[in-house]
Order: structure tokens, then C-alpha cells, then sequence
């Protein structure tokens, strides 16, 4: 299995972090792909560098994290829209970490969720704090 990833540049909270590292244990990923941005990106990076390949999307330098231990791949550079769907377009499942806890318009990380499910990737939501989807963390 091939896990994609997008979240927020403030970063995943405890709870996100916790659930994100319980579903990568869980789905035993193959690699991992995202988009190395400064904030969940990140933090991504550091659940997933030491056991599994990572693949790295990068989109611009000014958010860019340089993640590099773990990292099997690195594309070029695109824009961020083109970046996310490429990161779709590479994997089995996306998990996404958003800022809130309901979808909004104009985010990033929203619109990887929307683009993801209208090409039927299996996606896992992991909001914020305490809330979820289903009860566990976890929504589809």
C-alpha cells in the first residue's frame, strides 16, 4: 500500500499525530508520498522516516521543509495544486490532517480531500483535537 499525505502548515496537533502514527502501523505502507511543507508535512516526515521509503513532492521554497532522512524520492518542483493531485494520483490512500473541523473553500488541504475522493482514493480525515468522523479518529 502506497499512503499519501496533506495537512496543515500549523502542523498536526497530539491527537493527530497519535492517529496519524496508529494508521500508517495499521496499512504498513510500502513509501509514503508528501508534499514536504513546513508544519504537518513535517511531521509526517518524522512518524514515517526511519521505517518506511518516503517520496517527496516539493511544491515552492518558501514553505518548503527540506525533509531529507528517509526520503527515497524527490520530484521537481511544481505548483501546489499540480503537486497535490500528483500525490494523489501515487498512492492507494490519503490521510489528511485539516486545521478545522469542518471542510472549508479556500485550503490546500481541503481541496487535495475533495480531489482525492472525486477519484475514489480512499481517504482518512483526521481532524483536530478529540473530534472525528466515526467516533475513532478516523473518517471516510
Amino acid at each position: 500500500m502506497r499512503i499519501g499525505f496533506t495537512g496543515t502548515r500549523r502542523g498536526m496537533d497530539s491527537h493527530q499525530k497519535w492517529e496519524v502514527a496508529i494508521l500508517v502501523a495499521e496499512n504498513k505502507p510500502t513509501e509514503v508520498h508528501h508534499g514536504d511543507c513546513i508544519g504537518a508535512d513535517t511531521d509526517f516526515h518524522e512518524i514515517c522516516m526511519e521505517h518506511i521509503p518516503i517520496v517527496i513532492h516539493p511544491s515552492n521554497l518558501k514553505t518548503r521543509a527540506w525533509n531529507y532522512a528517509g526520503v527515497t524520492m524527490e520530484h521537481e518542483p511544481k505548483p501546489p495544486i499540480v503537486r497535490d493531485h500528483d500525490i494523489v494520483d501515487s498512492v492507494d490512500m490519503l490521510i489528511a490532517c485539516p486545521a478545522q473541523n469542518y471542510e472549508i473553500l479556500w485550503s490546500g488541504t481541503w481541496a487535495t480531500i475533495r480531489y482525492a475522493r472525486k477519484v475514489g482514493k480512499l481517504v482518512r480525515i483526521i481532524y483536530p483535537g478529540t473530534q472525528s468522523g466515526n467516533g475513532s479518529g478516523r473518517s471516510v
